[in-house]
């Protein structure tokens, strides 16, 4: 459904440690990919990656056609680029974009897989 939240990515310093943090606070199952990982939740699926230190955990929006959606986000004063675009990772997690609206927050739009 358009405009639900369909998933997260959680960007920090030290990849094992946010595992223990957040396996011990939540429960969360965390599986190793790439540098990273994905996050099992009960609800929203997520993702963690390294090299991001202090960074506020990204939040994407379900779309049903991400171009159509980020031409959108220019057309209402907002600005967006597509993310690692790459269709391995396409088939397999969807497609992103990082957006912000017309004030300047930040949100993302996440196109789910085919």
């Amino acid at each position: 459904m358009t405009g639900e939240l369909s998933f997260f990515e959680l960007g920090t310093g030290d990849v094992e440690r946010a595992r223990a943090f957040y396996t011990e606070l939540f429960g969360w199952e965390f599986e190793p990919y790439n540098k990273g990982g994905r996050i099992s939740t009960p609800t929203v699926p997520g993702g963690i990656h390294p090299g991001d230190a202090g960074a506020s955990p990204y939040v994407f929006f379900a779309v049903d056609d991400l171009d159509v959606a980020l031409a959108k986000v220019r057309e209402l004063g907002g600005s967006g680029d597509v993310l690692d675009d790459d269709p391995q990772s396409a088939a397999e997690f969807g497609r992103f974009a990082l957006c912000k609206d017309d004030q300047g927050s930040a949100f993302g739009l996440h196109q789910r897989p085919a």
